[in-house]
């Protein structure tokens, strides 16, 4: 029998109905001979509901009891599907995250999965059950409940079907593939039948919405078939793919573009330069579990250098106050900061062959009225960070320029 673990995110299962719809959606595929093992989120809109009940009770919650919190969505999810599976004669079992049990590190709120036992899930699968498991959550080595963060069910269901080497991975959205660009900003955006795991990895990486990042790592590192479609209509999805480099003569010069709305730009100006002055600086920002993106160091001038870097929206003011703090002690001269900023990247396995998308990019972006603050790039991508408010022009000025549109 063919092992296949399916993940069904929260507007998959944001309801009684949904979630009665995606039991008939399973016990079909068992009918037709499949072993199943459910990967879900809680249902859509329960986090925030459980974030604003933190949130009526202290400003600053402990993140450890975040954790406790909002682990409890996916725990309401799990039950209700395998009421409705036992319902249809299915002997289903539903298994927390520590239930499994998924080890992670000790990073709340943000953890890292360490290792999977799949001893409970084979043998229940044996016994021809339905296995349904918590996504976005783990227990770490003193048994304490964390959370993978946003989108961690991704992630959970791909680590399942490395743990029981699956025969695939199909991820359930509201979107039945992944598309050349988000088409809420482009209406002639197309689904793609195919796309390999390095673009995936790029594009969910830049801000592509579809999959998360460390679901599309996990997927390559262990070679996990990976394919995404839609809760909500038949079709075949798009394929994540795994093939060699240089193995696919007509790799388009363009897969996709990517867009990040949420980011934000800080700089420390007037450095003293010398070895050592980026990790000063960046160390502390380290320690504080934000993630840098795009960074750039100026040319030293009398003996002094600009440093911006840019990171999350979200984490804009805990960065700022690292970095007022490291001003005096570094002896820079200031702190600057820009929260209305956004990341757009192009991403393509083509540019390896190909010259000339650098160029195109910037060309187009000029022609728009357009100005670039900060490039970084990559083998197979180009990322520029402008203006927020022009986001959308950009995307869509750069998509018809690639010739992506609708064919």
């Amino acid at each position: 029998m063919t092992l296949i673990v399916e993940k069904f995110g929260g507007t998959s299962v944001g309801s009684v109905e949904r979630i009665n719809a995606v039991a008939d959606h399973l016990m079909r595929k068992h009918a037709d001979g499949e072993k199943l093992v459910v990967v879900v989120s809680a249902m859509s809109g329960e986090t925030n509901r459980l974030i604003g009940l933190a949130s009526d009770i202290t400003d600053s919650p402990s993140p450890r009891e975040m954790d406790v919190l909002l682990s409890t969505g996916e725990q309401v999810t799990i039950a209700l599907l395998s009421m409705a599976l036992q319902k249809r004669g299915n002997d289903a079992r539903s298994y927390t995250g520590g239930q499994v049990s998924i080890k992670t590190d000790n990073v709340h709120s943000r953890a890292r999965i360490l290792n999977i036992d799949s001893v409970k899930i084979q043998d229940d699968l044996d016994k021809g059950r339905i296995v349904v498991v918590a996504g976005f959550q783990g227990v770490d080595e003193s048994g304490n409940i964390t959370t993978l963060g946003r989108g961690g069910s991704d992630t959970t269901a791909v680590a399942v079907a490395a743990a029981l080497r699956a025969d695939e991975c199909r991820i359930y959205t509201d979107v039945d593939g992944i598309y050349t660009t988000d088409p809420r900003v482009v209406s002639g955006a197309r689904r793609l039948d195919s796309i390999t795991a390095e673009e995936m990895l790029e594009l969910a990486s830049l801000g592509a919405k579809v999959l998360q990042t460390r679901s599309v790592e996990f997927a390559g590192k262990y070679k996990v078939p990976l394919r995404v479609l839609s809760s909500f209509e038949e079709g075949p999805g798009t394929l994540i793919t795994y093939e060699e480099e240089g193995s696919s003569m007509e790799a388009p010069l363009i897969s996709g573009i990517a867009f990040q709305r949420d980011e934000a730009k800080l700089t420390i100006r007037g450095i003293p330069d010398h070895p050592g002055v980026a990790h000063q600086v960046l160390g502390p920002i380290s320690e504080t579990h934000v993630n840098v993106d795009v960074i750039i160091q100026n040319a030293s001038e009398k003996g002094l250098t600009d440093l911006t870097f840019t990171v999350p929206r979200g984490d804009y003011d805990q960065c700022m106050d690292v970095l007022k703090g490291l001003v005096t002690k570094l002896g820079a001269q200031d702190v600057k900061g820009d929260d209305k900023i956004a990341k757009v990247s192009v991403v393509g396995v083509g540019m390896r062959s190909h010259s000339g998308v650098a160029n195109t990019m910037f060309k187009t972006l000029s022609d728009n009225d357009i100005n670039i603050q900060m490039i970084s790039t990559s083998e197979i991508k180009v990322s520029v960070i402008i203006q927020e408010d022009q986001l959308e022009l950009a995307v869509n000025a750069l998509h018809d320029a690639f010739e992506l549109d609708v064919k």
